[in-house]
């Protein structure tokens, strides 16, 4: 018993994590800059996950730039190298509204049933080499920018690529990282085969960019 719970306080779940962070944010409004605070290295992945979970669902317009934004700029401190997170001022004062975050507890249950069944510590070695973080950092910019690119119905799935990512980094699970990078290669193709089809109709761009 004793054992158990050692193990459980050295390794909390990213659902754990988040929970307890979105139980606080409902209590109480919480900044990004806090968030990263309490979470040190950590926060990478968690501000990352609370930044791209709400577009799994439906979410007020105006949000995608400045939620993908701050995404990006995180991924890019991880292909850097950096382990300590960075957002600017007007970034990190941010404060999740209450409303937003019942929301989001609300959406997550539904989410991390999934995720508990999918992960758990994997190719620890793979998942804890310096070069995974940054390649980890590369694969999160780049499904970024294709969250921000304005072409409608896609948000749902350069997320669930950043989101695979960010639970594989807090659960140290290599094989998911494995198949996180196969997702990303699919979602590039896709992307690309959007933007082929849009190319070869130019009577689509108006309808697509309107």
């Amino acid at each position: 018993m004793a054992t158990h719970i050692k193990s459980s306080q050295i390794h909390l779940k990213f659902s754990q994590d988040i929970k307890l962070l979105l139980q606080r944010l409902a209590q109480q409004p919480l900044t990004l800059g806090d968030i990263l605070a309490e979470t040190s290295e950590r926060g990478f992945s968690l501000t990352i996950a609370l930044l791209v979970l709400p577009f799994l669902f439906p979410m007020p317009p105006g949000l995608t730039g400045p939620f993908g934004g701050a995404c990006l700029l995180l991924s890019v401190q991880m292909v850097l190298g950096r382990r300590s997170p960075w957002l600017p001022k007007k970034i990190a004062n941010y404060k999740f509204p209450r409303i937003f975050a019942q929301t989001l507890l609300q959406n997550l249950r539904r989410v991390t049933k999934i995720l508990e069944k999918i992960t758990r510590p994997r190719l620890v070695k793979i998942a804890e080499n310096p070069l995974t973080w940054r390649l980890n950092g590369l694969c999160i910019s780049w499904l970024a920018i294709l969250l921000i690119s304005p072409v409608p119905l896609t948000n749902p799935i350069p997320t669930v690529g950043i989101l695979l990512l960010a639970v594989a980094n807090i659960e140290s699970d290599g094989f998911l990282m494995c198949v996180s990078y196969i997702f990303t290669a699919l979602t590039t193709l896709l992307f690309a085969f959007i933007a082929y089809a849009v190319w070869m109709t130019p009577s689509l761009l108006p309808a697509i960019f309107k």
